[in-house]
């Protein structure tokens, strides 16, 4: 029956993320004991005032479709997170709201790529992007780096990477997969070479800002010369563990956000009314609202760090965001671990799932074959449990 689905369709990669997940899933099923650090899907509840609003919400009677690009008052809430948070003024008709910054990434990818335009894509690289700049018809262009850099793309790169078909550089700060966070100077380095080409485009993924351990987050669109051609994508997934909710956001040039609230107009309409007014209530409370959670991530990052540096062969740098560590463990291919020949990342990920029972995501996934993610977005104890396993069958 695959004759009969598009190209498209039988071209797309699975998420690798979800697929393992699951995998996981699968054998739980079956009685196994599985520790899933495999998602990337903080464990905490939602914060009390966040379900109040939405049982408003209902009690309001907000169950009529809402507008394309979002209620008034939610892209009011965004325009003053923008610019309380990360000094940026967008009006609202530079802001569009979707189901999940998944889907703002690919309303921008749909409305900014023709065929054989190139994105580069610094690697890793969140899973979807390549896929969805594929589904655009756009040419993923990987950019690879290494835990010698942390994980993180230099200007020297960058420019050599530039084409005559370049229209996009497309990234995370903090980084999924590695929990790399630029710094200012990072960005400006970027940009100076970005004004040399004044006909790219920057897709800035700012999903984990406030999951931050280094002391301020910084939006590339806040460098000179870059807010007119930086779409800065967010939403409340992360910081506010409000994954369910699917609520997602763009600030960007004008005529971008009406070219998504174009095609977004043809494709889901308008976001779930009540997230949408939960999603209000979230972003008008102050960040010491979350940040118990964020010096719970800051504590277990710590933690997995110390177990993983105690298990000979993982190669550790220090990600100071996100809540996942990017272990190089390639120092493990091309051995035989308990009968298993590891032959590469992949193979390593399976192998920990069968022999210690811990879900992982091989770093093949985001664009690097020497490493794997692992999510610390799980309890203490289920962390401590999943390291001393995985040193175990290792």
């Amino acid at each position: 029956m695959k004759n009969h689905l598009s190209d498209r369709i039988n071209s797309m990669s699975t998420s690798a993320t979800l697929a393992m997940a699951a995998k996981a899933r699968e054998l739980k099923n079956e009685g196994k004991d599985i520790i899933g650090l495999s998602l990337g899907e903080p464990d905490f509840n939602i914060p009390d005032f966040i379900k109040e609003a939405a049982k408003e919400a209902i009690d309001q009677n907000y169950s009529s479709y809402s507008p394309v690009d979002g209620y008034a008052d939610l892209k009011q809430a965004i325009a003053n997170k923008f610019k309380r948070d990360n000094g940026l003024t967008y009006g609202l008709n530079q802001i569009v709201v979707s189901t999940g910054a998944k889907q703002s990434l690919a309303n921008i990818a749909m409305v900014m790529l023709n065929d054989g335009d190139e994105v580069i894509l610094p690697a890793p690289y969140w899973v979807s992007y390549s896929d969805i700049v594929k589904l655009a018809q756009g040419v993923p262009v990987e950019v690879p780096t290494s835990i010698d850099t942390d994980f993180k793309m230099t200007p020297e790169q960058l420019e050599k990477a530039i084409t005559p078909k370049t229209k996009m550089m497309w990234f995370s700060s903090p980084c999924n997969p590695s929990g790399s966070v630029y710094s200012k100077e990072e960005l400006e380095g970027l940009a100076e070479v970005l004004k040399k080409h004044p006909n790219i485009f920057i897709v800035s993924d700012e999903i984990y800002e406030h999951i931050n351990f280094r002391g301020g987050h910084v939006s590339i669109a806040n460098i000179e010369g870059m807010y007119d051609r930086t779409i800065t994508v967010n939403g409340v997934s992360k910081a506010f563990a409000m994954t369910g909710w699917r609520i997602g956001y763009i600030g960007g040039p004008e005529w971008v956000a009406r070219a998504c609230n174009k095609f977004q107009g043809q494709i889901t309409s308008g976001a779930n009314a009540i997230a949408q007014r939960a999603t209000i209530a979230a972003l008008n409370a102050p960040i010491s609202s979350i940040q118990f959670m964020i010096d719970e991530f800051h504590k277990r990052r710590d933690l997995v760090l110390e177990l993983l540096g105690e298990i000979k062969g993982f190669n550790l740098n220090v990600p100071e965001g996100a809540f996942y560590v990017f272990p190089d463990i390639s120092s493990f291919f091309g051995k035989t671990i308990n009968g298993t020949l590891i032959n590469n990342a992949s193979d390593f990920a399976l192998y920990l799932l069968e022999k210690a029972n811990v879900a992982t995501v091989t770093g093949e996934a985001f664009g690097n074959d020497n490493c794997i993610r692992i999510s610390y977005a799980a309890s203490e104890k289920e962390l401590r449990e999943a390291m001393a396993r995985i040193k175990a069958v290792l």
